[in-house]
């Protein structure tokens, strides 16, 4: 049997009478990927602030790992998310901040990842300025930058995708998929197709707070496509 990375069994999450998730469950093995997808409203961030120890759940358990999601350091550093609105450091560059978080998560500033996320990510020109001068697409490439920049068993990232130009979008698919060619697990949530699709990432449809499970045998219902091997998925009521 495969290790698990992310463990959830009947995950639900109300906010008084509002059922916001309902009845989620789903394995994601180490080193597999795994997308939600569905309209607003769906419950996507939710499920990732819950896996991330953000939100608490109503009913219903999350593992990561093997054990819940307590948020100590010991936690952090398996784990890199993007579920919260960035915070970056007055007077800190856009290299700096990146090396800061290679050098945080153990790495060697000067051994050429950072330089390397930067080039790729079309941020390296830009890389002696302060973020507060990035456009918000900028400022997304080095929120990317900066969760890549450190060694990480898990990322959870909150629609990579967005406010990316479309001939960016390929190139972050690839970056992820360079993470789980080194045995790291991925879960995710988007909104495009074409992005999801290009990841080739196994993907469970949330609808109006429960689940609509994908079939192995063909396209999801949204034209989403497949799910694939990587990922265990099973869903409530539809």
């Amino acid at each position: 049997m495969s290790e698990i990375a992310v463990a959830v069994v009947g995950l639900r999450v109300t906010y008084g009478s509002l059922s916001v998730v309902r009845d989620v469950d789903f394995d994601l093995p180490v080193g597999g990927a795994l997308c939600l997808v569905g309209e607003n409203g769906a419950g996507k961030s939710t499920v990732l602030r819950c896996v991330t120890g953000l939100v608490e759940p109503t009913a219903g358990s999350v593992r990561v790992f093997g054990a819940p999601p307590d948020g100590t350091a010991a936690f952090w550093r398996r784990v890199v998310a993007t579920v919260e609105q960035p915070g970056w450091y007055a007077g800190l560059t856009v290299r700096e901040h990146v090396e800061l978080v290679r050098l945080a998560g153990g790495g060697d500033p000067a051994d050429g990842r950072v330089y390397d996320l930067l080039k790729v990510l079309g941020l390296h020109d830009l890389g002696d300025g302060t973020p507060d001068r990035l456009s918000s697409g900028e400022r997304q490439r080095l929120l990317l930058a900066a969760a890549l920049a450190r060694p990480a068993d898990l990322l959870v990232l909150d629609e990579p995708e967005q406010r990316l130009d479309a001939a960016i979008r390929p190139v972050v698919a690839g970056l992820l998929r360079e993470h789980l060619a080194g045995g790291g697990s991925l879960l995710l949530a988007s909104h495009d197709p074409a992005f999801v699709a290009v990841l080739g990432c196994p993907v469970l449809k949330l609808h109006s707070g429960s689940p609509l499970p994908q079939t192995a045998d063909g396209p999801a219902p949204d034209g989403t496509g497949p799910v694939g091997d990587g990922a265990s998925v099973s869903g409530g009521p539809v």
